[in-house]
């Protein structure tokens, strides 16, 4: 097989697709580049985990790399990948300059997941109980990093197209090193629908999301606090389950049975247990990206209540699947609304299923995907030769990480 046809993934970690989105998304750029026919390797410098998936069974081949050290340089030169995917920005500033040494025409591809930059920035004017505003974003250290790790990309994939107007109009980003590419999914097939529980069969509220990820936590606390007492006073028996992955102590000290107040953990079938709800809580105050467990959500056929940031890049023009509320008062008046109107509750879960149709169809982005990939590697010298900061930066941090990773290598020896 030519490099041509041979991918590299370069993971933060291994993929978990049942402990967040982030796992979903990386599972479903390996099926499709194995579909394109591309023979796929995912390394990371991780350890394995009991919850990763199993990649060798997916026809992917496994390799545990090391940090800081020149055994990834004859590793990836004797690969020699016509692609190398960066899964986050971190892993393109520990590997990019050693990929772009050893495998110069390599196609280098960031996948973003969020702009952490933009989670980071809105969490902090969070904190500090203020509006969030896109200067935040000019004073973020890691908006200076993740700026310069796309910068140093050919292609930097963007889960969110809010996140790819703020890259172009706050930091002047040349839209031809950005490509749209949302989580994507097969169609639902009308005998899918029919045979999802009705209203009547589905019960109780669900919130669910990877407890490691700071805006879950901090939804869950919100909805403890604040919004799941309001729901009890309109609905005293009502009762909310609470699942993610690596929960702490912290988390389970919130299990209140008395309140209605559930925490579940780990959900074994994420899919069954949202199917089974009749609505999906998902405050969230702050975050980026598009939340994997309202397309979920949306999925199983249950409607959801969530903020502005929640839907934010999730439903072009399309009404939500739900509603929407910035206001807690408000966001528990509507959930009780959606949880006992049955008319409304339909009309909501049919929101969701042209939600899918219209934005996240595989069928929607494959082919256009590919062409564009195609048409880069074609034309990668010239399209390096219009990114003069990316290269700018490339020079200068090739030279400056590689002496710091070199003195950290013997340092080590």
């Amino acid at each position: 097989m030519n490099g041509n046809q041979r991918v590299l993934i370069i993971g933060f970690v291994w993929p978990e697709p049942n402990s967040s989105a982030a796992g979903g998304r990386m599972i479903q750029l390996i099926a499709f580049f194995k579909e394109m026919g591309f023979e796929v390797t995912f390394a990371s410098p991780a350890m394995d985990s009991d919850f990763m998936v199993d990649l060798e069974s997916l026809g992917v081949i496994k390799k545990s790399i090391a940090l800081n050290c020149s055994s990834f340089d004859v590793f990836v030169k004797e690969l020699n990948p016509g692609i190398v995917l960066f899964d986050r920005f971190m892993m393109e500033e520990q590997f990019g300059w050693r990929v772009a040494e050893n495998c110069p025409d390599a196609l280098r591809m960031l996948d973003t997941e969020d702009l952490h930059s933009l989670r980071l920035a809105r969490q902090k004017a969070f904190k500090e109980k203020r509006p969030f505003s896109t200067d935040d974003l000019l004073v973020e250290d890691v908006a200076k990093r993740e700026i310069a790790s796309i910068l140093r990309s050919d292609i930097s994939l963007m889960i969110a197209e809010y996140e790819m107007e703020l890259l172009k109009t706050v930091f002047k980003i040349d839209a031809a090193l950005l490509y749209y590419l949302p989580l994507f999914l097969d169609p639902i097939e009308e005998s899918s629908t029919q045979n999802l529980p009705s209203f009547k069969e589905r019960e109780n509220f669900i919130f669910i999301g990877n407890f490691l990820h700071e805006p879950n936590w901090n939804a869950v606390q919100y909805l403890k606090e604040t919004i799941w007492p309001l729901i009890r006073k309109q609905l005293p028996d009502a009762i909310l389950h609470i699942y993610g992955a690596y929960p702490s102590q912290k988390v389970f000290q919130l299990h209140k049975p008395a309140e209605g107040f559930l925490i579940m953990g780990r959900a074994k079938d994420a899919q069954e247990v949202v199917r089974k709800a009749r609505i999906v809580l998902a405050p969230l105050r702050f975050g980026a990206g598009i939340k994997g467990k309202l397309l979920e959500a949306m999925q199983c056929g249950t409607p959801s209540i969530t903020t502005t940031i929640g839907s934010e890049s999730m439903c072009s023009d399309l009404p939500w699947n739900g509603k929407i509320s910035d206001d807690a008062e408000t966001f528990a008046v509507k959930s009780v609304l959606l949880y006992q109107d049955e008319n409304l509750w339909l009309k909501s879960q049919e929101n969701g299923f042209k939600i899918i149709e219209k934005c996240f169809l595989k069928s929607l982005y494959k082919d256009h995907f590919m062409l564009h990939i195609l048409n880069v590697q074609t034309n990668l010298k010239q399209h390096r030769l219009h990114n003069f900061m990316g290269t700018l930066l490339q020079h200068h941090t090739l030279t400056s990480t590689k002496y710091m990773s070199r003195w950290i290598e013997e340092k080590n020896k």
